[in-house]
């Protein structure tokens, strides 16, 4: 059985990581896991593909760590120790050339990953602790939000940087970007999203924010939020259990994600057709759930204790 739209080919990539020292790689539309990958140094708190889909990277307590993906051996092909603290986001441009990470040391870092040695290329130093990183889809722009609740547009072509905060002494859970460049959310600790319609960005230009909406998304602290690859949908996620799914058109809620599991919601990711949705939960399960019904459609059970990360690559493969 193939869920329509989770395609069954080799190129899909689903993994999952948590408390359990440990990241599965499932195959994505049986469920099935094909691969464990020790993480034994610590809890994984965030994973990202490569654009290519060679490489996992893996972020936790004062390391990252990069595994290659083709191949059986259970050693890391890099990994990076010099973080003091909790390197709590990472992501890749666009090409692959470098990884961008957040830290809870007070940084926002630039990896150049051409180089033989894994070297950081560049340092951006913030005021508190970093929870999140995200990349515009123009790649020539960091967002980074922390837990003093600014968030900090960092153009890496001047390294002219500017802030906002949207709401005083609330943390800056998770920042995301629609691939169209249209929109920005951010989500904090009191359960909030806040939206901004974007505008600028293009060629020199630096991105100019414009306050769209302030969604009263999740009754206790929203830990994750990503826009659909269509651009026309948000997901939140939350310690109230659930993930909502909202309309981009007007920011209406349209579908409520709760197991009767009742445990935190940490991440979730969007499938390649913007029709399914991922999410990882304390549970230590990861689900699949279809946006249209708000029905789980699958289960990828197998981690020993809460699932905090997930990652999902793709591309459109039509099904017969």
């Amino acid at each position: 059985m193939t869920v329509e739209g989770i395609s069954s080919n080799d190129q899909v990539i689903f993994a999952t990581g948590g408390y359990d020292h440990t990241i599965k790689i499932w195959q994505a539309h049986t469920g099935v896991c094909q691969r464990t990958v020790q993480h034994t140094v610590s809890q994984v708190n965030a994973l990202d593909i490569t654009p290519d889909k060679h490489v996992i990277a893996a972020a936790g307590y004062q390391n990252i760590f990069m595994h290659d993906l083709a191949s059986s051996n259970p050693n890391s092909v890099l990994n990076y120790e010099g973080a003091s603290k909790n390197v709590t986001s990472l992501g890749f441009q666009e090409d692959g050339k470098w990884m961008y990470t957040g830290s809870e040391d007070l940084s926002a870092r630039i990896w150049d990953l051409r180089a033989s040695n894994f070297q950081c290329q560049r340092i951006f130093q913030v005021s508190a602790p970093v929870n999140c990183v995200s990349l515009h889809p123009n790649q020539s722009e960091l967002i980074v939000g922390d837990q003093s609740g600014i968030v900090h547009l960092w153009d890496l072509r001047s390294d002219h940087n500017e802030q906002l905060i949207p709401e005083a002494e609330a943390s800056i859970q998770d920042i995301s970007t629609d691939p169209d460049g249209t929109y920005m959310a951010a989500v904090n600790n009191k359960g909030n999203c806040y939206v901004w319609s974007l505008s600028g960005g293009v060629g020199e230009e630096p991105t100019k924010l414009n306050p769209r909406h302030k969604i009263l998304a999740h009754k206790r602290y929203a830990l994750r939020c990503k826009f659909s690859p269509d651009s026309t949908l948000l997901v939140t996620t939350s310690a109230d259990q659930t993930a909502r799914v909202w309309k981009t058109s007007d920011f209406s809620e349209t579908q409520v994600f709760q197991h009767e599991s009742k445990r935190w919601v940490w991440d979730a990711a969007f499938s390649a057709d913007s029709q399914y949705i991922f999410t990882a939960s304390s549970d230590g399960v990861a689900r699949l759930w279809n946006v249209s019904t708000g029905k789980i459609e699958r289960e990828y059970q197998g981690h020993q204790k809460a699932l905090t990360a997930l990652a999902f690559r793709d591309q459109i493969v039509p099904l017969p």
